[in-house]
């Protein structure tokens, strides 16, 4: 029953992918070459790929990197293992996720490239940082949904059946709404949780896609989008730390900033939602990184209330909208990777912290309207 059920449901996905609109704005400069045109999905990571890649990334490293999985803290809805690599040796630790959301593809690659040049590279600035940094990299957080090309995942009960809801529709979880107090209804939330419970890292990366936008002023295609998921100078954030995470996370974003911006076709701002006129900074508890920042303790999992400061990086196209054109996926890959390379490089030198925080405002951003928030809009007056 279950396999028949995905199947069904993941050809369907896959058909309304192919068959979907293209960029929306014709006239744009594209943020690397363009994406207009249907989605392969041939060209594009599979679970199986992945976990071939990250085996011979293993071997090829010569003990550097370390793959295991996530299997004595939990699998996925589907049964599935959920795979995590280790690489360094220093005090630091900066933990790296993606493709939370399934049918966001490309950032699986751009961890994978990351792992396979801090296994394989001898250079003295790779040697530096994994003295200085432990990474771990989880490359693939939603299997099932990566597998039926959705954004979410879907629910099982005891049986294996998919859990219906009253309209006898299948229940389906956002992985990235998930980590909240008496959240936690998939099992790859509770399974990743408690692994970020045990590693307590220092720094955290999260790297996502979004659809497509202008860099505000311009007709310039955004390539990247940076973020924080608890807004800098925003309601919640100023008040955790004494304000410490209001200045790293700006701080981080900054540095990734001064290091892309000046690469070709790359057209870099910070990450808002909405529309037309009405742009904003999301400021939402339940995602990931955020609960990471305000130190959840679910179920006394964390008793210490270990958190540690956390962005993200948007990636522009997926796969549910249909517009990653094959042409432009090396460039998209590319860009994830030196931004993780860059940062994770400015973490172990100590470099990060002497940014000027206050340049978070340098970074392009459509004028401010309010935040988004769990529970609604809050405006930038309150």
């Amino acid at each position: 029953m279950k396999k028949i059920f995905m199947f069904v449901f993941a050809f369907g996905l896959i058909v309304s992918t192919t068959f979907s609109s293209q960029a929306i704005a014709a006239d744009t400069v594209p943020g690397g070459p363009s994406t207009n045109g249907n989605t392969s999905m041939d060209s594009l990571i599979t679970y199986e790929n992945m976990i071939d890649t990250l085996k011979k990334i293993e071997h090829t490293s010569k003990g550097k990197v370390e793959v295991f999985t996530l299997d004595e803290y939990g699998k996925s809805e589907q049964e599935r293992s959920i795979y995590a690599a280790k690489v360094g040796t220093g005090p630091i630790k900066v933990w790296v996720q993606a493709q939370i959301h399934g049918d966001e593809k490309l950032t699986t690659d751009a961890v994978l490239e990351l792992l396979k040049t801090f296994g394989s590279s001898g250079s003295k600035e790779i040697k530096t940082i994994l003295e200085n940094t432990t990474i771990y990299a989880i490359p693939m957080n939603n299997p099932d949904g990566s597998i039926m090309n959705t954004r979410t995942t879907m629910l099982y009960d005891e049986n294996g059946e998919p859990r219906l809801d009253n309209r006898e529709r299948p229940i389906t979880i956002d992985l990235n709404r998930d980590w909240a107090e008496g959240g936690f209804k998939a099992k790859e939330s509770i399974t990743t949780y408690k692994y970020w419970a045990d590693v307590k890292p220092d720094y955290a990366i999260d790297l996502h896609h979004q659809g497509f936008k202008t860099v505000y002023g311009t007709n310039k295609s955004t390539s990247m989008s940076l973020g924080v998921s608890l807004a800098p100078n925003g309601p919640t954030l100023p008040g955790i730390k004494d304000g410490l995470y209001n200045d790293l996370t700006r701080q981080m974003s900054v540095y990734v900033y001064d290091a892309l911006k000046d690469y070709g076709h790359m057209h870099i701002d910070r990450y808002q939602t909405g529309s037309g006129d009405k742009k904003y900074e999301i400021d939402i508890k339940g995602g990931v990184v955020s609960a990471m920042m305000l130190g959840l303790n679910y179920d006394n999992i964390n008793p210490t209330h270990h958190s540690n400061p956390a962005i993200f990086f948007e990636t522009k196209g997926n796969t549910r909208d249909g517009n990653l054109g094959q042409k432009s996926n090396g460039h998209l890959i590319k860009q994830n990777y030196l931004g993780l390379k860059y940062l994770i490089s400015g973490i172990a030198a100590g470099e990060v912290q002497n940014v000027d925080p206050d340049r978070w405002e340098e970074i392009p951003a459509y004028p401010l309207a309010g935040y988004q928030s769990d529970s609604g809009i809050i405006p930038v007056s309150n």
